[in-house]
């Protein structure tokens, strides 16, 4: 079953590059078109379309997919030179997919420089008052210049990376700072999820948690619960300090034990489920990468991992058999029902670009048994 899904999201992102030449997906306002709205390489979500280039060519080995794909990376140069649409956290969720895998699937040197660079581009987002990575807007942002959002666990792999390939710990010190202060103030007690935590800019002193597209302050935004996964069961993956493989554990249960009938999450674990109420297959997508990360840590002898093996599998299945495009030749996107933002009416039930990137390396993995390459060691 997964091979066959995995065919069917690597002819489309063929179709796709061949369509749209250098133009990267960008998200649209409803899917009923069944297509992405096509732009520059200027929003915080590109790397995901490039990462699924790479991810094509491991799993093919077809030649289009490496030009292709070293074509984009190339564009990501541009891009950190003129500073174009940077202003924020996700530097990893752009540059990870695209130089890393790059260098590591090709040892091109200059795509080793570009994601160094893009790592020293990540640092200038470290507030050291604070101890945090500031997740928006210029340093002393009224509104943002305290912020950080769960997110950004996600980014810090860029770092964990750039202090092994230079040997300067600055790196790896500041993601695991970071990582820290996200395990005392995004993670509650109930092992649940903040989606965003406000600090006071001068001390560091926390001031309250948040949400941003969640559906309250205090509910549980399930594509943060699964950044969280994913995140910390990374940052354990470069540190090996327990408490980062044990908090992605508490958060995993808490979003297994809340899976609807399907195995496919709502928006929010906190909202009333209805006939009418969105999901996000993309946070589902992520989840199970995440799940899949944390599995790969645990003992053989473990419980857990035959409990988040079996939810893995029967939330991919359910992903394969009543969301995705199969059967539908035209499809620009991998995935249906995926939400972006839900409460600012931006996408709520669409492809979601990075929906259709977890979803592949999901499937790639249950697939072959490996990691996904750009953060393999």
């Amino acid at each position: 079953m997964w091979k066959t899904a995995i065919e069917d999201a690597i002819q489309k992102t063929k179709q796709n590059i061949e369509t749209h030449g250098a133009l990267f997906p960008h998200i649209t306002q409803g899917s009923a078109l069944k297509s992405y709205e096509w732009g520059e390489n200027n929003d915080w979500i590109e790397g995901f379309y490039t990462g699924m280039a790479w991810l094509a060519y491991e799993y093919s080995k077809d030649p289009f997919f490496r030009e292709e794909a070293g074509k984009q990376t190339a564009d990501y140069r541009r891009r950190l030179d003129r500073k174009v649409s940077l202003d924020h956290h996700d530097i990893g969720f752009l540059y990870n997919p695209s130089a890393i895998a790059c260098w590591m699937i090709t040892k091109d040197e200059s795509a080793k420089k570009l994601a160094l660079d893009a790592a020293d581009h990540l640092l200038t987002r470290w507030r050291p008052r604070g101890r945090y990575i500031q997740a928006w807007g210029p340093e002393g942002d009224e509104e943002n210049g305290g912020r950080i959002i769960i997110d950004c666990l996600m980014n810090l792999p860029l770092l964990y990376w750039a202090s092994e390939q230079t040997g300067d710990p600055k790196y790896r010190d500041i993601a695991a700072l970071h990582a820290d202060k996200s395990r005392r103030y995004l993670v509650r007690g109930d092992d649940s999820s903040y989606h965003t935590f406000y600090f006071n800019q001068e001390n560091g002193l926390p001031v309250r948690g948040g949400t941003h597209q969640g559906y309250h302050d205090g509910s549980t935004w399930t594509r943060g619960q699964a950044w969280g996964i994913y995140g910390f069961a990374l940052s354990y993956r470069y540190t090996g300090d327990p408490l980062y493989l044990e908090t992605s554990r508490r958060l995993a249960r808490y979003f297994v034990e809340r899976l609807p009938e399907d195995h496919v999450v709502y928006w929010d674990f906190d909202v009333e489920p209805a006939p009418d109420t969105y999901r996000d297959s993309s946070a589902s997508a992520i989840a199970a990468c995440g799940l899949l990360e944390l599995i790969g840590h645990l003992s053989e002898d473990d419980p857990d991992r035959s409990y988040f093996q079996e939810a893995v599998e029967r939330s991919m299945k359910s992903l394969v058999d009543n969301y995705s495009t199969i059967g539908q030749p035209k499809a620009e996107g991998l995935l249906e029902h995926g939400s972006y933002y839900i409460r600012g009416n931006r996408g709520p039930d669409d492809y979601i670009i990075w929906g259709d990137y977890y979803y592949l390396e999901a499937l790639i993995r249950m697939e072959t048994g490996r990691t996904a390459y750009w953060y393999e060691r």
